[in-house]
């Protein structure tokens, strides 16, 4: 039975990782994080991780980057690993998810769905195989609450893609400032907000005469709590500090 502790758990996607949980013989919630306090759970909640001092495999956390300090202080007091699946960290928050990976196990995803990440495999290929010789332009679309812009699954695809085409990159973020042709070196994200819809990614490579597209869409958010609570089940055997992500899980 893998012991798990939900961060964010009044929040939606909280919610949906405790349903999911409920169906899952192999798991069981032992506390919640959250600071508006219990809100009907069936397991006890905490407005912050710091009074907890029970046993736990995992944390699973989908709240916000507000949460960070106080969960990397908890992950590292009890030695408990972190599945982070929050979004929208700044650059120094990342650095101190990686501080803190030295000393305790962190998985960390912008994204736990299987098929963005089989998706960002592809994006490499095609980068590679295709060079400067496309342009690359990356689409993301998302419901009408989400805060952060771009996603962090879309600049993970433009990692990916970077990595891959050959030649320095420069990310431009909307069109609308830039008064000037499309230089080559360049990867377009753009971001639309609307509705609910739950999550779509769409990768353009545009050249000459032909154009070539990948395309992710989520139809809910169980796919992405299904991926964490796999991450929380595989973190919790795992015992040597470090950074893991959706490559780990998928191998």
């Amino acid at each position: 039975m893998h012991k798990i502790i939900i961060s964010g758990c009044n929040g939606h996607m909280g919610r949906v990782v405790e349903a999911l949980c409920n169906d899952d013989p192999e798991v069981q919630v032992v506390a919640g994080f959250d600071i508006l306090g219990n809100a009907d759970h069936a397991f006890p909640v905490f407005t912050s991780p710091a009074p907890f001092n029970g046993d736990a495999d995992a944390v699973i956390d989908f709240s916000s980057p507000a949460a960070l300090n106080g969960l990397l202080d908890f992950a590292k007091s009890h030695k408990i690993p972190l599945v982070l699946a929050a979004t929208g960290y700044t650059p120094e928050q990342v650095a101190q998810i990686g501080a803190a990976a030295t000393q305790v196990p962190i998985f960390h995803s912008a994204n736990m769905s299987l098929g963005i990440n089989v998706l960002l495999e592809l994006v490499k290929k095609a980068a590679n195989a295709l060079g400067d010789s496309y342009d690359i332009e990356i689409v993301e679309r998302h419901h009408r609450r989400k805060v952060d812009s771009p996603s962090g699954t879309a600049l993970m695809i433009a990692d990916a893609a970077a990595s891959a085409c050959g030649h320095d990159s420069e990310y431009v973020f909307e069109r609308h400032s830039v008064r000037q042709p499309r230089a080559k070196k360049e990867i377009g994200i753009s971001a639309v907000r609307g509705g609910t819809i739950v999550g779509e990614h769409e990768i353009i490579f545009a050249g000459h005469d032909e154009v070539m597209e990948i395309k992710h869409t989520a139809l809910s958010h169980d796919i992405f709590a299904s991926g964490a609570i796999g991450a929380a089940k595989f973190m919790s055997s795992v015992t040597a500090p470090g950074l893991y992500d959706m490559s780990h899980l998928i191998k």
